[in-house]
């Protein structure tokens, strides 16, 4: 795995999930996948009954955990966890996070996974392994804080606030269009990086219409170089995945 920010070193403690670190981990991709945009950088799931909620947060409007049986965090900006939905959550769903965000779930019912870099696991019938430790630097005055990326059924890669490149082929990256901590540049450099098949924007809730319109159409000048399918998906709809 390379990423094209460099990050201070952190050595989190080994957890009890199906991982690379000496457990065993069987792919459970069966059946087509079917991904819907919710708010800015929450997405949901669904694949033979099952629905996994990726960075619940609190622009993600209406009621993320529907029918989730389990949810990935990647950091603990409150975009991406909204620490009161999550505490009113029922306590059979499973959550799997960075240990930062682990630490402010401690009063929540749900079962609360610690997992980090190298990790595989299976979650709500997803298979599931982890990419990346840092955040993008934001602000200089600012810590850069734990991120880790989600590579889900060997299709769709979710790299959260990183420009994470996970040396691996990804079909379909959720590519973060808009952020305090990106510039366009270096989202076009990151889809060149990548190089998906397909690629869905993602962390784009703090921009108007005018915006919007820009980023559909850079999205649109990178997919007809790579001859690929670029885009921005409206939050409530969906697309189906091979």
């Amino acid at each position: 795995m390379a990423s094209m920010w460099s990050s201070p070193g952190w050595e989190p403690t080994p957890v009890a999930v199906a991982s690379s670190h000496g457990y065993s981990f069987t792919g459970t991709s069966l059946g087509s996948v079917r991904i819907t945009k919710l708010g800015h950088a929450c997405w949901r799931l669904a694949k033979d009954g099952s629905v996994l909620v990726i960075d619940p947060g609190s622009f993600s409007g209406g009621e993320p955990l529907d029918g989730a049986q389990a949810v990935l965090i990647t950091h603990e900006h409150p975009d991406h966890v909204d620490v009161g939905l999550l505490a009113s959550a029922p306590p059979d769903l499973e959550i799997y996070t960075c240990q930062a965000v682990a630490d402010r779930l401690s009063g929540v019912p749900a079962r609360v996974h610690v997992v980090r870099e190298g990790d595989a696991f299976t979650a709500a019938g997803f298979s599931v392994r982890v990419f990346g430790e840092w955040h993008a630097p934001n602000h200089p005055d600012l810590p850069v804080v734990q991120n880790v990326g989600f590579f889900i059924d060997e299709e769709v890669f979710y790299p959260g606030d990183a420009l994470t490149v996970p040396g691996v082929e990804v079909p379909t990256l959720l590519v973060p269009t808009n952020a305090p901590w990106l510039k366009t540049s270096e989202m076009v450099e990151y889809l060149r990086a990548v190089r998906p098949a397909r690629a869905y924007s993602t962390h784009d809730g703090l921009v108007n219409e005018i915006g919007l319109r820009l980023i559909d159409g850079w999205l649109e000048m990178e997919a007809g170089r790579q001859r690929a399918d670029f885009r921005r998906i409206p939050v409530g709809e969906s697309a189906e995945l091979p």
